[in-house]
């Protein structure tokens, strides 16, 4: 095991000889970090990540020291100081040399490996961030506290979601599922909970574990195609959870020795297509065991007691684990050399037992070796050397003998001798013995390679041409077709390579390296004659199939003839799909133990084979289109037939299942029975001691109470005392206490007396003074009453005296006017009998008349009409203005009681003031 200190170091090599890790404990290199100072200290390591492809790692020791080891070019650089310890880190962003880090002071940043400078600093947590989970795409980031969980936009480093909890709750994990996005919560209360990354709404909770787990969990673990959650915490047991189907679908129980669980990281494999199988635990004693979670076995382990594991994470590719220790060191191992004796071959399935060439001695010389493996012959003595052609033959034989022997101690020939008796490989080691005759490389790095180029660009949308139902299936054979393509470009452009490899890759799903070696062999060796007119289907393998059946059935082949049929619609469709589409399973594997065991030329011959098997409803198809119903009609046979047969051997499970069930009932009824009478007995023994014990106790209790009872009354006695005690002392404080009370509340007394006497002579005197100011006050307004009603009788009078004098004027205007016209009129009278007289034909007015008239002094005959009216309007008019008068007289009358009622009151109101303001 090699050892590098860092020191002072900002860069330099991991290693300085190529590393060769021991089997046993396959650690490639110890990295440690000690200061150069006056005393001497050991920088511990508290973190580390792996980058995307998995030969970069990233690592922060406690005084923020971030180094980037290289394991590929094998070089370190240090890249960041912080000068405070980190307590997270993570790979994987958008931008592939930014890293984030998490700091003790709750804040996390993120910087540039190749730069060294910060890009961003993100703050709002208030605890410590102690899991940093990176979404696939490098897009966003989760960071969880203890109290809560934030979700990261890495594109503008700002926050997008909180998610705050109560404190009782607690969070022990938020975390991003692989390939999805879907966020998985899970709290210190064992509940877990799904949500949409985009939206935040819940998809489906976890239900709970059961009660009698009792288990808290507190790490977890997913495999990389997110379908099983692994869950721990302080037990030996570890529930592994669907999460398709949403429940428990297995408890794996570890050793007696692991009592509490503290990491949990599954294994990656470059040929499981996400489905990881094998699961690294970290135990409370720093002991990583990595089990398998269907066998339930250990396959191996890391770290030891004297030197324990703090931490550890995993390669992308499974290629490599760094561990933190704890003594503070960082440990990566090597997954290859661990796992070395796990991924041996199998011993040999044909073991040889062979005798020892005879001798002419004696017999009891003569020995026999049982080997495994390989054949072994035993030395030829000299005397088996006997002539030279004899040699050559024997040398021709031992030509023949290496051809026909296989890897691992198989023999070809015995095989083919065993397939003719059986018709098929065992199917137990059916996938070994093909293995072995094909003779596969399992080359690891060049298919490592060609997967890690990534999905070729023609097989990206395959799951539109040719829908698969299962995702695991169609993600393997995505990948194997695009390894295919990316080891041959030709592969890009063959439209039927999924067909013919679709069969494989349903066989070999569990171990894609496999899967991938047996199609190219299969193609080099069988197919390799198929592309000389591409992209046309292979018209020099058709030909031959054309004249072996003419050879062997000329009337089937003439009848393909008459109805225009060629070899492309009879022989092509089965070449190009290996049989799948027309043979069950078993047939179909039964198939390819002959082809793999015979030469290429048989898969032609099979060909040509099924058509004449099929020839009696081939011959009755009298047209082209009919010969493509056939096809059809026969794959729905196959199928049918398939499904009868499988239904069949499914019943057939169900009933020796349901007799073994039953068998297993009535065992278990009679141990039940039994089991019940040796309880029965058991709680007969336990009844009886239960009463002695019962009856002991009772009087254990009874002497206990009457030992209480004696020390209540002790204790009673004693707090009499004391309560009488406290008696007399309180009395005597209250007693103190009354007196002076009693002084204060006299001189309180005497305090309140002397200000009441202060405040009386205070409200006497305003008393006195408000008085005064009303009375003065009611004497003004009598006084103002008084000048008011005198005035209102002197205006009176004077208007009544005026009124009289205008009335006495008008009267006398009248009279004179009346007297005027009477005299007038007696004139006129007395002229106009005298002008009468003296001109009797005259009927003209009076002279003196028509002067006065024309003097204006009397008024014209006309207007001696009106006299009459002028008289009566008169008369209307001293009416009006008596009744004005009246109604004047009256409204001041009302004025007068008014105030008067006014008066009244105020006086009423003077007496009550003086009695109120006593009160």
């Amino acid at each position: 095991m090699q050892s590098t200190d860092l020191g002072s170091k900002e860069s330099g090599k991991i290693w300085h000889r190529k590393p060769s890790p021991a089997t046993r404990d396959g650690i490639i290199v110890n990295i440690i970090h000690n200061t150069s100072d006056y005393l001497p200290k050991v920088l511990r390591f508290l973190n580390a990540a792996f980058d995307s492809s998995g030969d970069c790692l990233i690592a922060g020791d406690h005084h923020g020291n971030i180094y980037v080891f290289d394991l590929c070019g094998n070089r370190f650089n240090l890249v960041q100081r912080t000068a405070q310890a980190c307590t997270a880190l993570a790979f994987n962003l958008h931008r592939k040399s930014e890293f984030l880090v998490a700091l003790a002071d709750y804040s996390i940043k993120c910087f540039d490996t190749v730069t060294k400078e910060l890009v961003s600093w993100m703050r709002g947590h208030e605890s410590s961030v102690f899991s940093i989970s990176v979404h696939g795409s490098g897009r966003y980031a989760i960071t969880t506290s203890s109290d809560t969980a934030q979700l990261w936009d890495l594109d503008t480093f700002q926050r997008k979601r909180k998610l705050n909890i109560l404190q009782s709750v607690g969070i022990q994990k938020v975390f991003f599922l692989p390939l999805s996005n879907t966020i998985l919560s899970c709290f210190k209360d064992n509940s877990i909970f799904a949500w949409e990354c985009d939206t935040l709404v819940c998809k489906y909770q976890l239900p709970a574990p059961p009660e009698s787990s009792n288990i808290l969990y507190k790490v977890f673990a997913v495999t990389r195609d997110g379908r099983i959650l692994a869950a721990g915490g302080k037990s030996n047991h570890i529930h592994l959870w669907c999460l398709e189907a949403k429940q428990l679908f297995r408890i794996i129980q570890m050793p007696t020795k692991v009592r509490a669980i503290r990491h949990l990281e599954f294994l990656p494999d470059s040929f499981d297509a996400g489905s990881n199988q094998v699961l690294g635990v970290l135990s409370q004693d720093g002991i990583m065991r990595f089990i398998n979670i269907q066998t339930c076995k250990l396959l191996f382990e890391i770290g030891s007691l004297d030197d324990g594991i703090s931490s550890s994470v995993i390669s992308p590719h499974g290629r490599y684990i760094a561990s933190i220790m704890e003594n503070g060191s960082l440990n990566i191992y090597s997954v290859q050399t661990l796992t070395k004796e796990i991924n041996k071959p199998p011993p040999p399935l044909v073991k040889v037992i062979e005798d020892l060439p005879k001798k002419k001695g004696n017999s009891g010389d003569l020995k026999v070796k049982v080997t495994s493996g390989r054949v072994q012959r035993p030395v030829k003595s000299r005397e088996s050397k006997i002539q030279t052609r004899i040699l050559k033959q024997d040398l021709t034989g031992s030509l023949e003998k290496k051809e026909n022997e296989l890897s691992d101690g198989l023999n070809k020939k015995r095989l083919q001798i065993l397939l003719k008796g059986y018709g098929e490989f065992p199917t137990k080691y059916r996938m070994f013995i093909w293995r072995s005759l094909l003779q596969l490389p399992e080359n690891h790095t060049a298919f490592s390679n060609l997967i890690d180029k990534g999905i070729h660009v023609a097989f990206l949308n395959l799951q539109k041409k040719y829908p698969i139902k299962s995702r695991k299936l169609l993600r393997v054979l995505q990948r194997t077709l695009s390894a295919l393509a990316h080891w041959s470009t030709i592969f890009s452009d063959t439209p039927y390579l999924p067909l013919l490899a679709f069969p494989f890759v349903k066989l070999f799903q569990n171990n894609q390296l496999i899967c991938f070696e047996v199609v190219a062999t299969l193609i080099i060796n069988w197919c390799q004659h198929w592309f000389e007119y591409f992209p046309n289907p292979p018209i020099n393998i058709l030909s031959m199939i054309e004249n072996v059946l003419a050879f062997h059935d000329k009337e089937l082949l003439q009848h393909f003839i008459n109805h225009d049929v060629t070899s492309q619609l009879y022989a092509w469709p089965l070449l190009e799909t290996m049989f799948s589409e027309v043979l069950t399973r078993e047939e179909w594997l039964k198939l390819f133990d002959n082809v793999f065991s015979n030469h290429p030329s048989f898969l032609l011959m099979t060909v040509v084979a099924y058509n004449i098997c099929s020839r009696a409803p081939l011959l009755n198809c009298k047209r082209k289109d009919d010969f493509e119903a056939v096809e059809d009609m026969q794959a729905e046979v196959d199928q049918q037939r398939a499904e009868d047969e499988a239904w069949c051997q499914k019943q057939e499970l169900l009933h020796r299942a349901e007799e073994a069930r039953r068998e297993i009932l009535l065992q278990e009824e009679e141990k039940m029975t039994q089991q019940r009478q040796r309880l029965a007995a058991v709680r007969r023994e336990l009844k009886v001691k239960e009463m002695h014990l019962q009856d002991a106790a009772r009087r254990r209790l009874l002497q206990l109470q009457q030992d209480q009872r004696e020390m209540e009354l002790r204790r009673l006695d004693d707090e009499i005392e004391r309560k009488v005690h406290m008696r007399d002392r309180e009395i005597a404080a209250t007693a103190k206490d009354l007196e002076m009370r009693h002084l204060e509340l006299e001189s309180q007394k005497r305090l309140y007396e002397k200000n009441l006497s202060r405040n009386q002579e205070a409200v006497a005197k305003e008393m006195k003074e408000n008085a005064d100011a009303y009375r003065q006050k009611v004497d003004l307004e009598e006084h103002v009453f008084h000048r008011l009603i005198e005035t209102d009788q002197t205006q009176n009078q004077k208007i009544r005296k005026w009124e009289e004098a205008e009335e006495k004027d008008f009267h006398l205007k009248s009279e004179k006017k009346t007297a005027a016209l009477s005299d007038a009129s007696r004139r006129w009278f007395l002229e106009k009998e005298i002008h009468d007289a003296q001109h009797p034909c005259d009927k003209g007015e009076p002279k003196y008349w028509n002067e006065q008239v024309a003097s204006g002094c009397l008024p014209r005959t006309s207007q001696l009409n009106d006299i009459s009216e002028m008289e009566s309007l008169t008369q209307i008019s001293l009416n009006q203005r008596k009744m004005h008068w009246d109604a004047m007289e009256q409204d001041l009358m009302e004025r007068v009681r008014n105030l008067r009622q006014r008066l009244v009151t105020q006086a009423q109101n003077r007496c009550q003031t003086p009695h109120l303001l006593a009160t």
